[in-house]
């Protein structure tokens, strides 16, 4: 079905720089990024370095009615690389749910696509696989990539207003009636999100992305084009992964900011890792990613292997804990997404309760913010971030929208839980606003 080469490349940051540019000429693009280099210390579960897929030759976009079970016909169908993402709106399909708040960016609640030319990175070497009625184009391709130009650098930015949806006096009584749902025993804790947003705004996605990653260098970075919609993605965070019959999960709940002074810094992390609410809220989603895995997982085989460990980023320290589970190899892969879907370092416990007060308290449609990028492979296994510092943007619409949130907890100060907001926020409004 596919032709497939390996090509080694001396300066590979050099090449992925120039693949990168390369890939603007189409209108479906998937590019995935681990920045290796930062990332050393998180790299124990990566396949790949990067990946790009682009120039869509099958394609699936629908909303959340009956969307995984429509992924599933396509993915058993193409039975191929599939690119794509899940919004967080997908909850409707699986649960009594609904979407009402408002939305300005207008996303397909599910996006895939086959896409006829692939490149997996690994170190110095590109594997290249193309379907066979365009494998006569490689060495073209090759040719246009390695002498590629830069793209010449555009006007970024109309003077940016970003306005918020939810204003600060605002959001202290929204944590506030929160935490009387959790006083009252409803949940355990809830992630709350507020928007960020400016209207009649254009920008230029390549170079944002560029901006984004150069100033994040996330194990989860990712730039969408799909049509005229786009995702400008820093993510530091895995959904889910299968590989062969592993399931891999890793939550993030806890977060401290970086210091300049190493001292400081070190001290940041050490306290992060201590403290208590920190910990409560990183153990509650453990605990859900447990029994949520435990619905398809061989019995016996959940198991926790890091429990709430600090990571270090260049934006952020970030609490990480990884659970994984076995699986049966008949399982189909897309109802082991659904049945843990939504992620539950998004939403919170319980599940459900925590969805229904979410709906309620937040002012804006999630969509793709806090769903999931990624891909299937041909045999089945999968590989998903969560969409969290995401630049959203529909250049139709000429909408530019992202958003931060915070777990929410009995011990949860609304003042502190706001600057959390404003640190996970800045390197987001940096760029937009240069």
């Amino acid at each position: 079905m596919r032709t497939k080469q390996i090509h080694t490349f001396e300066d590979i940051e050099k090449f992925k720089s120039r693949l990168l540019n390369w890939a603007q000429q189409f209108d479906d693009v998937v590019w995935l990024d681990s920045n290796p280099n930062s990332n050393k210390e998180a790299q124990q579960h990566y396949s790949y370095d990067a990946i790009l897929a682009v120039d869509a030759f099958t394609s699936i976009k629908t909303d959340f009615h009956q969307g995984f079970e429509k992924l599933k016909e396509y993915q058993s169908y193409t039975k191929d690389w599939i690119f794509g993402y899940l919004t967080y709106d997908l909850k409707n399909d699986i649960e009594a749910l609904k979407s009402e708040n408002f939305d300005g960016l207008g996303f397909p609640d599910v996006c895939f696509f086959q896409p006829k030319r692939v490149f997996l990175i690994k170190g110095n070497d590109v594997e290249i696989q193309y379907l066979k009625f365009v494998d006569d184009e490689i060495d073209d391709d090759l040719f246009q990539i390695r002498n590629g130009t830069q793209a010449a650098r555009g006007h970024v930015y109309s003077d940016i207003k970003i306005k918020l949806r939810i204003h600060k006096d605002a959001y202290f009584e929204k944590v506030n009636t929160m935490l009387e749902h959790i006083h009252r025993g409803d949940i355990y804790e809830a992630n709350f999100c507020q928007e960020f947003y400016a209207e009649n705004t254009q920008i230029n996605p390549f170079e944002t992305y560029q901006k984004l990653n150069t100033i994040s260098k996330p194990p989860f970075a990712s730039f969408i084009k799909l049509q005229d919609k786009y995702v400008i993605s820093a993510s530091p965070e895995r959904y889910l992964k299968k590989q062969g019959d592993t399931i891999i999960s890793q939550p993030i709940k806890g977060t401290a900011k970086r210091a300049m002074h190493k001292e400081e810094d070190e001290l940041l992390k050490t306290n992060l890792s201590k403290d208590i609410k920190e910990r409560s809220e990183n153990i509650m989603i453990v605990d859900l990613v447990r029994h949520d895995l435990a619905k398809t997982a061989l019995k016996g085989s959940v198991n926790v292997e890091e429990l709430c460990k600090v990571y270090s980023f260049v934006q952020v320290h970030h609490m990480i804990s990884t659970i994984t589970s076995k699986v049966d190899l008949n399982t189909h892969p897309v109802d082991i997404i659904k049945s843990t879907f939504p992620m539950g370092s998004m939403t919170g416990a319980p599940k459900i309760s925590a969805m229904q007060i979410i709906e309620n308290l937040e002012e804006t449609k999630r969509g793709i913010y806090s769903g999931a990028i990624g891909y299937f492979t041909p045999n089945g296994d999968f590989d998903f971030n969560v969409v969290i510092r995401s630049i959203l943007y529909n250049e139709t619409e000429k909408y530019v929208s992202y958003s931060v949130g915070g777990a929410i907890t009995a011990k949860s100060d609304p003042l502190k839980e706001y600057e959390e907001c404003l640190v996970k926020a800045k390197a987001m409004r940096e760029v937009l606003e240069n």
